[in-house]
């Protein structure tokens, strides 16, 4: 897949306008696309991504501490730690289809890179370090606040979704486990469809590009059924 060439449309998505766009240019430029093109032109984003992490920690840090007055270090450290975490932030960059306009080289892109979370996740914190070097601060401050920070409730929910289906079955002396419904595609870019069963009941199907990333969807899809009925 050729990445998403236009980056005024992008910059509208994300609310920011680059003043050096070749700063934008280098967020999204992956190591395999750099070493693949062997020219100064194109440096990778893992220098911007280790700013974009360091702005991102305080950042987030800054909210939870105003956000939670009640909260002590421990649980403060434990909910930003699931903020800033890989999968987190990959769904994040979903958002804002982040992933089509990452530049990859061809045998990265071939394998499912463009799909891996880790790398939608790096190009956001490099993103995130490009808009604090291209802008101020504030500006990516604005940026994680819009498109990080915003409805983690939901978030929670969603990447603590296991957990939590777990805690609600166990209240009833229930038992939950998925089971594996089917897996198709190649090796390298392959689907799985997981089922979750409670004492025996099918509840709800999730999909992913992994078994655990799967199990996931199809555990927020249960509790969000469960929240709307009784089991």
């Amino acid at each position: 897949m050729r990445h998403n060439i236009d980056l005024n449309g992008f910059q509208k998505l994300i609310g920011y306008q680059f003043k050096d766009i070749t700063m934008l240019r280098n967020a999204l430029t992956h190591s395999s696309y750099a070493n693949e093109k062997k020219s100064n032109k194109f440096k990778d984003n893992e220098r911007l991504e280790f700013l974009g992490d360091a702005v991102l920690e305080l950042t987030s840090s800054e909210y939870l501490f105003k956000e939670n007055p009640d909260l002590d270090e421990g649980d403060l450290t434990r909910i930003r730690a699931s903020v800033v975490c890989e999968p987190t932030l990959a769904y994040c960059a979903r958002m804002i289809h982040l992933r089509d306009y990452i530049m990859l080289g061809k045998g990265e892109d071939l394998t499912g890179g463009r799909y891996r979370d880790s790398i939608t996740s790096d190009a956001l914190e490099a993103l995130i370090g490009a808009i604090y070097l291209d802008g101020s601060f504030a500006n990516a401050k604005e940026f994680i606040h819009k498109f990080i920070l915003n409805d983690l409730e939901n978030k929670k929910l969603f990447f603590d979704s296991k957990t939590i289906l777990q805690e609600i079955v166990q209240a009833k002396n229930s038992e939950v486990e998925y089971k594996l419904l089917k897996e198709c595609g190649p090796d390298h870019s392959k689907t799985f469809e997981v089922i979750v069963v409670v004492d025996g009941k099918d509840m709800e199907i999730g999909t992913g590009r992994t078994k655990k990333s799967a199990e996931q969807q199809a555990a927020y899809n249960t509790i969000l059924k469960i929240k709307g009925n009784t089991i």
